[in-house]
C-alpha cells in the first residue's frame, strides 16, 4: 500500500483534472440558455451544468443537456405538485425551447436538489444515472457562490470514483481479477449502466462515447483507481497500456450480489421517473422515443390520440417496449 504522504496525490490529480474540466469555458448560446435557466429558477438556483452529446461534439445541433442544482423544490418548482415530485423521486425534467441569435436551441433540463445530486453521485446510491452521466465531461456554466462550486467539483469527484469502482466489480468473467484495456473497464461498465435505465444504445454508440474522449477516460481511470486503492478497496497497476486489477474475493462477490437487486429496483425507479415526467414535461413522450429511435435505430409511431393524451395513453407504449426488449 502506499504511504500516508502518497495517498493525497490521487485525490489531488483527479481533483484536479475534474476541475479544470468543468471550468472550460462553453459557447455563448451555451451560457444564454444556462442565463434563462437561472432566472427561470430565481434564487433557489445553486449551480447549472451542461453535459452530453453536444457538449462531445462541441455543437447546438440537437438536443442540449442541462442539470440545475437548487436549494430545495419548494423554491425552484411553479407548483406544489412538482415540487413534490422532484422531492419523491427527483430529478424533475422538463424542455425548454428558445431562439437565439436567430437560432432555435432546445435543451432537456433536469432540475434536482444539490443534496439529492452529492448523494446520488456516492456508490450506495440505488439510481446510477447521476454517477453514469457526471463521470463524463461537464461543464460548470454557472455557480451561485464558491461553495457552490466546491459542491459541484466534490460530486463530480465521487461521481467518477463510484463510476471506475462499479465499473471494475462488473467486467465480465467468474475472477476478481483482470488484465484489460482501460476501453473495455469503460465500454462494458456503460453498457451496464445503461441496462439499469430505460435506454437501448447500440454498441456502436458506446463505443464511440469512449472513443470520443479515450485519453481523457484513460487517465480518469488511472487517477480514480489510484484514490480507490488508496482507500484500501482494490489494488492495480498500470501494465503495457493496461490496467491490473485485483479486488477483494469476498468484497468484489458482495457487490456483484448487491448489484443483481440494484439493477432491477434502479431501472424500475427510472421507470417510474419516465411515467412521471408528463406532469413537468408536456411533450414527453415523442421526445422519449424520438431519442430511442436515435439511439436504437428503432420507430415507433404514435397515434394522433396518444399525441394529445400521453399520460394516459404513454404507459402502454413505455411497457410494450419494455415487453419487447427494446428497452431493456
Amino acid at each position: 500500500m502506499p504511504e500516508a504522504g502518497e495517498h493525497r496525490k490521487p485525490a489531488e490529480g483527479l481533483r484536479a483534472l475534474l476541475e479544470a474540466e468543468l471550468a472550460e469555458p462553453v459557447s455563448e448560446p451555451v451560457c444564454a440558455l444556462a442565463e434563462i435557466l437561472r432566472q427561470r429558477h430565481g434564487h433557489a438556483v445553486r449551480a447549472v451544468l451542461f453535459y452530453g452529446s453536444c457538449l462531445r461534439r462541441r455543437s447546438t445541433e440537437g438536443v442540449l443537456d442541462f442539470y440545475v442544482l437548487v436549494d430545495g423544490y419548494a423554491r425552484a418548482q411553479p407548483s406544489r405538485l412538482a415540487a413534490a415530485l422532484g422531492w419523491l423521486l427527483p430529478p424533475n425534467v422538463f424542455y425548454l425551447e428558445r431562439i437565439i441569435g436567430g437560432r432555435t436551441l432546445r435543451a432537456k433540463v433536469a432540475l434536482v436538489s444539490a443534496a439529492h445530486f452529492l448523494r446520488a453521485s456516492r456508490p450506495s446510491s440505488l439510481d446510477p444515472r447521476i454517477w453514469s452521466r457526471f463521470c463524463q465531461p461537464a461543464r460548470l456554466v454557472f455557480a451561485r457562490d464558491a461553495a457552490a462550486r466546491q459542491e459541484v467539483l466534490t460530486a463530480v469527484h465521487e461521481a467518477a470514483l463510484t463510476a471506475v469502482e462499479w465499473m471494475a466489480i462488473w467486467l465480465p468473467g467468474g475472477t476478481p481479477s483482470h488484465r484489460l484495456p482501460p476501453a473495455l473497464l469503460w465500454t462494458w461498465g456503460f453498457r451496464q449502466t445503461y441496462r439499469a435505465e430505460l435506454r437501448g444504445e447500440q454498441p456502436e454508440t458506446i463505443r464511440a462515447l469512449y472513443a470520443s474522449q479515450a485519453s481523457r477516460f484513460d487517465a480518469v481511470a488511472r487517477l480514480a483507481l489510484a484514490e480507490i486503492q488508496a482507500r484500501g478497496r482494490l489494488r492495480w497497476a498500470p501494465a503495457d497500456g493496461d490496467l491490473q486489477l485485483w479486488l477483494d474475493p469476498r468484497g468484489w462477490a458482495r457487490a456483484r450480489r448487491r448489484w443483481r437487486w440494484r439493477r432491477p429496483l434502479a431501472k424500475a425507479r427510472a421507470t417510474l421517473g419516465l411515467l412521471k415526467t408528463p406532469l413537468t414535461f408536456p411533450e414527453w413522450l415523442p421526445y422519449a422515443l424520438w431519442k430511442l429511435e436515435r439511439h436504437s435505430g428503432v420507430r415507433i409511431q404514435l397515434s394522433e390520440r396518444q399525441v394529445r393524451h400521453p399520460l394516459l395513453l404513454g404507459a402502454p407504449v413505455v411497457l410494450g417496449l419494455l415487453r419487447r426488449r427494446v428497452l431493456r
